[in-house]
């Protein structure tokens, strides 16, 4: 089963960075030596049995968005079944960002109107960690006025390459493209049960993130954040 999802999102926003990480197994310092993506890069990612990803990572230069929502619109938009759209929070742009965010929208609704939209606040290892919930609402308030106006629905993740939301975010958004999740989700709440667990994790043979596809009894804990996750040393 093939399922086109589009990575879409200013130049910078670190789209192909987190697609390194999440598919490629790089570590979080070793993207430091990405280049920008060209026009659009292709990948196929196959996981959990015949469930193959078509990726595509679209690079966001103005020029080339600018021809992803004219000449290209068709190619681009049509039959997408997941759009994870990239906003980089340090962004001096917003409003180029919010308006390239609003056509991206209306390309998919005109084109592929049931496709999952989710979209990731990123880099908010940036933002101060006591603002950081506060920063995300704002972001996220924005985005859904956007879609609202659309009458299309999206959902929103916080992300840093420096921690573990980005593995949370994408483990999430894959996870709505399985398409036996229902039958799986049985089967573990059954092993669960038998083994009077709290927790039952699925781990993909293939490097990709873990998706925990069964709730915690009881939260735990928020993870520490410091130190981050291959930060490099202070100075």
């Amino acid at each position: 089963m093939l399922q086109k999802v589009l990575l879409m999102g200013k130049s910078g926003a670190g789209k192909t960075s987190m697609r390194s990480i999440i598919f490629a197994n790089y570590l979080a310092r070793d993207t430091m030596r990405l280049g920008a993506t060209i026009d659009v890069e292709h990948s196929h990612v196959r996981f959990l049995g015949n469930l193959v990803l078509n990726l595509w990572d679209c690079g966001g230069q103005e020029a080339f968005m600018e021809n992803y929502f004219e000449s290209q619109r068709d190619h681009i938009f049509r039959n997408v079944q997941v759009l994870i759209y990239v906003f980089d929070i340090e962004s001096r742009e917003l409003t180029k960002d919010i308006e390239y965010y609003g056509s991206c929208l209306a390309a998919m609704r005109q084109n592929s109107k049931s496709a999952k939209i989710f979209c990731l606040v990123h880099k908010m290892d940036l933002v101060p960690d006591e603002q950081r919930e506060q920063v995300f609402r704002q972001r996220e308030r924005e985005l859904q006025a956007v879609a609202s106006r659309l009458e299309l629905e999206i959902s929103c993740f916080k992300t840093s390459i420096w921690d573990e939301t980005l593995y949370r975010a994408w483990s999430q958004m894959v996870h709505a493209l399985i398409p036996n999740r229902d039958s799986l989700q049985t089967h573990l709440d059954k092993l669960c049960a038998v083994c009077q667990a709290d927790e039952v994790v699925l781990f993909e043979r293939a490097p990709f993130p873990r998706r925990v596809l069964l709730p915690r009894r009881e939260p735990l804990p928020e993870p520490s954040r410091s130190p981050p996750v291959d930060a490099p040393p202070s100075s």
